[in-house]
């Protein structure tokens, strides 16, 4: 299976589910304009999630669950995200990213509703995070390449 978006998600403010654009512009060191979690020099640019991954939260019985309910800007398929070694550059549409971390903490103390519901949450063993090496736009479709340096 090729590796692909299948979602992009947004929020203008941090802490809250993100909702779905049609396309997104990547602005170089920085994330996704209009992004919440978008900041210059950040290593935690922009989010990904694999819909493998959500799926695996079905089995709580959490309702609604969807892309941008982990907070995730990227919703992928087809690609094992948090097996990618750190430093790993990822080629998405016209975009170039490099993986700058695996996993994060969980904010269940802070209000994460799905760990709340269901006493767990695959965002911080799951999830990714990269930095933006190459800007552009990115939608729905878009294929996802691991690439060498030299792309």
């Amino acid at each position: 299976m090729e590796a692909k978006v299948l979602a992009v998600n947004i929020s203008e403010k941090k802490g809250v589910i993100k909702t779905p654009v049609e396309t997104a512009r990547l602005i170089e060191n920085f994330g996704i304009e209009r992004d919440a979690h978008a900041e210059t020099g950040s290593k935690r640019q922009v989010s990904l999630l694999g819909i493998e991954s959500i799926y695996k939260m079905r089995a709580y019985d959490v309702p609604g669950l969807c892309e941008g309910k982990f907070a995730e800007n990227i919703t992928t398929q087809g690609i094992v995200l948090y097996e990618l070694p750190v430093g790993t550059l990822l080629k998405i549409g016209e975009t170039l990213h490099q993986v700058t971390q695996i996993g994060k903490k969980c904010h269940a103390g802070d209000g994460c509703e799905i760990a709340r519901i269901s006493g767990t949450c695959i965002m911080p063993k799951e999830g990714i995070f990269t930095k933006v090496l190459r800007g552009g736009v990115i939608k729905a479709g878009d294929t996802i390449e691991l690439c060498n340096d030299d792309k």
